[in-house]
Order: C-alpha cells, then sequence, then structure tokens
C-alpha cells in the first residue's frame, strides 16, 4: 500500500480524524501494585506509532526516535529493561539502535487491546525486566452467533497530520462461522521531516511503514486457537538523533496461540517465530553519506502455562509455566568501495550472536476474605548469551584501534550464562466500596542484551554506531557484565466512586509511590572523548557499558473528576495525571533519561455525539542530568492541544484537533539531541532535539 502524504493530506484537510485505536484490558484478578491501561486513549491520535497509545498512562513516557520507533519508559526504566509482548510474543530489537523497537512492530490499526504494568509485575506477566511489562495485543477474533450463519465485517481509517505532511491508513477485513474466522488488517504510514515551534524542519524525521496481518482462529468445545501470520516493511526511517538512518526492515512473523478450558482451569500454549531483515544508512539529502549497515535477527519461542483453580470462583489460583526464548543476530558492515577507513573488509560487529533464555514460574493468587487478596509467586530463568569471533575493517592506520581491540575480544571466552531468580509478593485490599489500597514487593533480574556485552569496537566511528540512547555519543561492549537485579517497593492507594463492578468510574484519585534500588545497574564510564563529526565546538563521550548500584523513585498520580452534568452541556469532567521521576548511582551522579515533573490535564465533555477535550502537557526545567552523557539540561515548556470528535452513528467517526495550539517552541527532555541538524550544519555545538511544531490533526474512521 503506497501513499502519497501530501494530496491525502489536502484531501483530508475538511474532514476529521479517527481510527481504530487501543481498547483496554484490565485483568481485575492480578491485584498489582500497578499503573495499568483501564482504559482506552481519551481521544483518537494521528500519531502512527503505537507508543503514543499510552501516553495519558501514570509513570509512562517514550524516549524520541524515528517516526515509529520511540522507545517506552516506564518510572524511569526504559528500552530492554521492559518486557514488551505482541499478542504474547517476545521480540527483539535487532539494532545497535534499537531503531526497530518492539512496539514499532504492531502499528496503531492492529492494536485492540493494552496493558501497561509499571513497578511489580507478577511473575507470570514476564521476566528478564526490572522496570514493568507493556502487552500490545490484536482484536478478539469474531465469530457468528449462530450455527450456519457468516459473519462479514470491516472498515478502515485515515488521519492526517499537518506538522510533517504524515498520512496513516488502515483497513480490516473479518469473515467468520460459528467456529472458523478469518481476518485480515493493513496499514500504511507516511511523512515527511516535521517542523518545530519556530517552523523549521526538523531534518532527517521522514518516515514510511507498511504493515500486513492475516489471523485464522478456530473455536469448540471450550478451546480456541489463532494463528497470525504476518509481513512488515520499512523502505525508511530517519533518526535525527542517531548518527545514522534506516534504509530498510523487513520483517515476517508466524504467532499460534491455543487455549482450551477444563474442570480445573485453563491451560494455554503459544510458539512463534520472527525473522528480521535490518539496514541502516543514509538515504535522503536532508543527511548525506555512504556507510551501509546490516543485521539479520531472529526470535523464535514458546511459552505453556496452567491456571489451576484451587478454590471456586477464582478465590485461589495457582498458575504454573513454563517458557523458551532465543534471539539470534548478525551484525556486520559491508566495506565501502574506495575508502581507506572503511574497507578492505566487511566489519563484523556481532558474529553468530545467541540469547537464549529458559525459565519456569510458579504463582498462587489467593482472596484470603471479602477485603484481603494476595498473590506470591517465584520464577527461575536461565540465560545463556555467546558469539564468534569478529574482525575489523582492515589493518591500515585508519583501523588500528578496532583492529586490536578484536584481537582482544576474539582472545577471550565469550560464553556467559546466568541464573536469573524473580520474586512478586503483593497485597490489595478493598477497605469498601470506596477505597482500595495495594502494596508489595518484587525482585526482578535482566541480564545484558547482545550488544551491552558484545560490542568490541574501539574505534571512534565503530563506538558511535552502538547507541539506542539518541544523546551522540559512543559506547563499548563489557563480556564481564552481571545482571541487573532491582528491588522494587510500591504502594498505591486508589480512591472511587462506587458504580458497580466491572463499570467505568464517575471518579477516582490514584497515588503511588515507587522505590527501586538496583544492583549493577547497567549504567557507562567514561573512557574517552570526540568531537562529533569533527567539529570543535561539539562534545562527545566513549563509553563503556558498566555495572553500579543504582536508586530510582518517584510519585504517579491520576484522577477523574465530574465537575458538571446536565442536558444544555452534557458531562464535563477534569481528568489527568502527573509524576516525577528521580534516579542516581549510588556512587554519585544521575541516571540518564529520569523525567522531570509532569502534568497532563484535560477538560473533557461529552454531549450526545461529541466528545471534546482542552489539554495541557506541562514539564518541568531538566536540570538533574547525566554528566557522564553530556546530557543537556532542558526548559519548561507548556504545551495546549485541541481534540473534538462526532459520532455521526455506530459506523462513523470523524474528529479533528490542534497539537500545541500556540505553537510552542520546546526540547522534550526524553529527545536526546539534534545530530542530523549539527551533520548539516557542520559548526556550533550539540542542541537538544526540538520538540512538535503546531499541527493540525484530522481524519475518519468507517466500520461496517
Amino acid at each position: 500500500m503506497q501513499l502519497r502524504p501530501r494530496a491525502c493530506a489536502i484531501a483530508l484537510a475538511f474532514t476529521a480524524c479517527g481510527h481504530a485505536l487501543a481498547q483496554s484490558s484490565d485483568d481485575s484478578r492480578l491485584p498489582t501494585v500497578t499503573v495499568r491501561s483501564d482504559k482506552a486513549p481519551a481521544s483518537p491520535s494521528a500519531s502512527a506509532d503505537s507508543s503514543a497509545l499510552l501516553n495519558d498512562q501514570p509513570g509512562y513516557t517514550s524516549a524520541a526516535g524515528g517516526g515509529v520507533s520511540a522507545l517506552p519508559i516506564l518510572n524511569g526504566f526504559a528500552a530492554d529493561r521492559l518486557k514488551i509482548r505482541l499478542d504474547g510474543m517476545e521480540v527483539t530489537a535487532a539494532c545497535g539502535n534499537q531503531m526497530n523497537a518492539p512496539m514499532s512492530y504492531m502499528p496503531p490499526g492492529q492494536v485492540g487491546m493494552t496493558r501497561v504494568m509499571a513497578g511489580i509485575t507478577p511473575v507470570s506477566i514476564g521476566g528478564d525486566s526490572i522496570g514493568g511489562s507493556i502487552e500490545l495485543s490484536s482484536p478478539a477474533p469474531k465469530f457468528a452467533q449462530e450455527s450456519g450463519q457468516v459473519l462479514t465485517t470491516g472498515g478502515f481509517s485515515v488521519a492526517a497530520r499537518s506538522v510533517n505532511s504524515e498520512v496513516s491508513a488502515s483497513v480490516n477485513a473479518t469473515v467468520a462461522s460459528e467456529s472458523l474466522s478469518v481476518s485480515y488488517t493493513g496499514s500504511s504510514s507516511r511523512a515527511e521531516s516535521y517542523v518545530n515551534g519556530h517552523g523549521d524542519k526538523v531534518l532527517g524525521s521522514q518516515f514510511e511503514s507498511n504493515n500486513h496481518a492475516l489471523a485464522v482462529a478456530a473455536r469448540g468445545e471450550g478451546q480456541q486457537v489463532v494463528l497470525k501470520v504476518g509481513q512488515q516493511y520499512i523502505p525508511y526511517q530517519g533518526f535525527p538523533n542517531e548518527y545514522m538512518d534506516m534504509t530498510g526492515n523487513r520483517a515476517t512473523f508466524a504467532n499460534l496461540g491455543y487455549e482450551r478450558r477444563f474442570d480445573w482451569g485453563k491451560l494455554s500454549a503459544r510458539l512463534y517465530w520472527q525473522r528480521t531483515a535490518h539496514e541502516m544508512g543514509f538515504f535522503s539529502s536532508e543527511r548525506t553519506g555512504t556507510m551501509p549497515m546490516e543485521t539479520r535477527g531472529r526470535d523464535q519461542g514458546y511459552t505453556v502455562r496452567a491456571d489451576i483453580d484451587l478454590a471456586p470462583e477464582g478465590r485461589s489460583v495457582l498458575r504454573l509455566g513454563h517458557e523458551y526464548h532465543s534471539f539470534q543476530l548478525d551484525d556486520f558492515w559491508p566495506p565501502v568501495p574506495g575508502s581507506m577507513m572503511m574497507g578492505p573488509r566487511t566489519y563484523v560487529n556481532i558474529n553468530d550472536g545467541t540469547r537464549d533464555r529458559i525459565a519456569l514460574f510458579a504463582e498462587w493468587e489467593h482472596k484470603l476474605d471479602a477485603r484481603w487478596s494476595t498473590l506470591i509467586g517465584v520464577r527461575d530463568e536461565q540465560v545463556r548469551t555467546d558469539t564468534g569471533n569478529v574482525q575489523s575493517y582492515g589493518a591500515g592506520m585508519m583501523n588500528m584501534a578496532d583492529t586490536a581491540a578484536a584481537a582482544a575480544f576474539n582472545a577471550r571466552a565469550h560464553d556467559k550464562r546466568d541464573n536469573n531468580l524473580d520474586l512478586t509478593a503483593l497485597a490489595r485490599l478493598e477497605a469498601d466500596a470506596g477505597h482500595t489500597y495495594e502494596f508489595g514487593y518484587a525482585r526482578k533480574s535482566r541480564s545484558p542484551n547482545l550488544y551491552e556485552r558484545y560490542t568490541w569496537g574501539r574505534g571512534t566511528m565503530a563506538m558511535t554506531m552502538t547507541n539506542w540512547f539518541g544523546d551522540g555519543n559512543g559506547y563499548v561492549g563489557n563480556i564481564d557484565l552481571k545482571p541487573e537485579v532491582a528491588h522494587t517497593l510500591s504502594a498505591t492507594a486508589d480512591w472511587h466512586s462506587d458504580d458497580g463492578e466491572g463499570a467505568e468510574r464517575r471518579w477516582f484519585f490514584r497515588f503511588t509511590p515507587y522505590f527501586s534500588y538496583v544492583e549493577n545497574y547497567i549504567d557507562a564510564d567514561v573512557i574517552g572523548s570526540f568531537n562529533p563529526y569533527s567539529i570543535s565546538g561539539a562534545s562527545g563521550k566513549l563509553l563503556q557499558f558498566a555495572n553500579h548500584d543504582a536508586r530510582l523513585y518517584g510519585l504517579n498520580a491520576s484522577w477523574k473528576w465530574p465537575l458538571w452534568s446536565d442536558a444544555g452541556l452534557g458531562d464535563i469532567a477534569f481528568t489527568g495525571k502527573a509524576g516525577i521521576t528521580r534516579g542516581k548511582r549510588v556512587d554519585g551522579g544521575n541516571l540518564y533519561h529520569m523525567m522531570p515533573f509532569n502534568v497532563l490535564a484535560a477538560l473533557e465533555q461529552k454531549r450526545g455525539a461529541w466528545t471534546h477535550r482542552a489539554e495541557l502537557n506541562y514539564v518541568a526545567r531538566k536540570t538533574l542530568v547525566d554528566n557522564n552523557r553530556l546530557e543537556p539540561v532542558t526548559a519548561s515548556y507548556t504545551v495546549f492541544n485541541l481534540k473534538s470528535s462526532y459520532r455521526f452513528n455506530p459506523s462513523i467517526t470523524v474528529s479533528a484537533g490542534i497539537s500545541n495550539l500556540f505553537n510552542r517552541n520546546y526540547a522534550d527532555p526524553m529527545g536526546g539531541v539534534y545530530l542530523s541538524g549539527l551533520a548539516k550544519a557542520r559548526a556550533g555545538s550539540l542542541q537538544p532535539l526540538p520538540g512538535y511544531g503546531r499541527s493540525l490533526d484530522v481524519g475518519v474512521n468507517v466500520s461496517f
């Protein structure tokens, strides 16, 4: 599916926007101290990045990347410190810059349910992570209600943004009988580089993404099986805060899930596989150069889980499970003909890298009485990593540092084995119909990823090719890294209206303090410095991944308060979230990418078919920065957004909005640095990455 963004944007300028967004998923049986997506986003977003679907969740933010590849952050924990599952499938970023982050493989048009769990996560939800879990799931399969009946449904959505001439479109169709369902979802997005609040183009931020998925489901006699296959193709995606851009990403996956209910409980199993071919380089006149880089990744794994009912009505449930996940990676950089530095050989960065995990877990959830419920769990996980020998571009003078580093790396044993133990203990008190309190402790572990352990190059150019932080620095791995172990304490007070079980709350206020002590937190030590693009006024650091104990702590709050309700004005409510995160190494210094105090507050009006939302997003000045990484200080800012939607009938919804209404020029504290701008100017110093300027967001959603 190919789209022409400028033509479509003009055609849609007088329509409104609305595409299929994530519905809520709330496993209320788990008494977890968590930030959870217990409702759909307040209003549709025109963004093609699924990470934007979670922006209204307390404790959640994202680190800027490409147009569909932002990295999620929960309570200060980012990237591989979070467990991310797509329809129960685990996908690994096969890139030293994490350009193909897991959430980029499921566009908003394919998302039917979301679940966000920050802080303390039950062992059954995931291991090999210390900061929380994010789950994106496709819509549940649809079946005909009666035997002999054929159900046919479908729809399409189109959305556009003026700030980058972005157009996103998706289509879906389902044909089903009572026991068999076949559905297809396709989506495509394309955008030019966005502009900031001054009207200046942020160079190298354009992208195109295409996704297709086919699902076949069958059910009968208390069981269901679902097979989903699909493909993603991204021909290009700019990363203005990285030294490289994506020049191709093609992934193919298959995901088979089975579920059956018995008298004793439920059995579920999943088998999955994904292959990724990824390329980096340069593709536009906004940032030029020649340096091909390629990776080949393969994920495969399975899960088996039994939920055993020990008492009627789910009052006591024992969960037993087994998981296996294997990731294989090859990362190599073909030589550039005629280059004295990048040749004459292929630079082998990761050679047949493997990361295999096998886990067993047991979890017991028990309702003590009408007020108290508990959950305890234990998980043991074996992680083995290994890789082969490597080589530099060549033996010339310009490659001496890398040649010596390759020899030292090859002389060492590469195989590493970790035994990681996770523990979770949670309790929930329903004091009365309007007061709920949750508290708990978790011990969570994560082993280093392949890039943290096995990147070896010591030359400046080679080191800057490993960096998913967007900070303009360079990194080298450390074979001797130990697994991270996080000890987390958290509590939540939830005051709310008594609306009956399963009903949407008319009002609520939730408050969550949290504290994590992380043993062997994988940070970085400075081993050198350089000038990005050889510009004397620009400074960068060369760093090696290293273990240091760290503390992370903060507060999250969210609320909804009805202000007015009558026939004339409809229902008006004040909603929002607020939070602050702090992170420090025990031996001194701030951690990177800690979100300063921030508030997202909104007035929402619902009257008949109309929904209006006036939104304020305030972020405080960021001064507690990571000096080792030369993290920039960013100023405080306030951005206003207006959004409206109108539902003509159950099948057609249109909406329109203006993001950054007053065209505020600002820098996102999670945006990193503006490398593509420095590369074009060839002068000056590194500046924070600019945020998005004012944008008219429009579209339409139709179902039938």
